[in-house]
């Protein structure tokens, strides 16, 4: 079974297939916004939905919370712009060449 957690002690939410650790999407939180950082899936359990379901937990509890998602993360961010439901959420991330 494929349980989504968060573990806020850590800063992140994970991802288990039958109890054992798939995968983690990591964030820092703070003024009403989630700024998520990195994304991991272990090589084991890739192809299975595992990163689409842990961005989707995420960023459902992000909205639910009514927190700003700020997406750094690559994964985040490319799972964002498929998922135009959470537009009205996200404030990218400006980019060094943004003046």
């Amino acid at each position: 079974m494929l349980e989504f957690t968060n573990d806020e002690t850590a800063r992140r939410w994970e991802a288990r297939l039958d109890g054992e650790l798939a995968g983690y999407s990591e964030y820092r939180t703070g003024r009403a916004k989630v700024v998520f950082t990195h994304t991991v899936v272990d090589e084991r359990f890739e192809g299975r939905g595992i990163g689409s379901g842990l961005a989707k937990k995420a960023l459902e509890a992000a909205v639910d919370a009514q927190l700003r998602i700020v997406p750094y993360c690559p994964f985040i961010s490319a799972y964002l712009r498929r998922h135009h439901e959470y537009d009205d959420w996200v404030d990218w991330p400006r980019s060094p060449d943004d003046s």
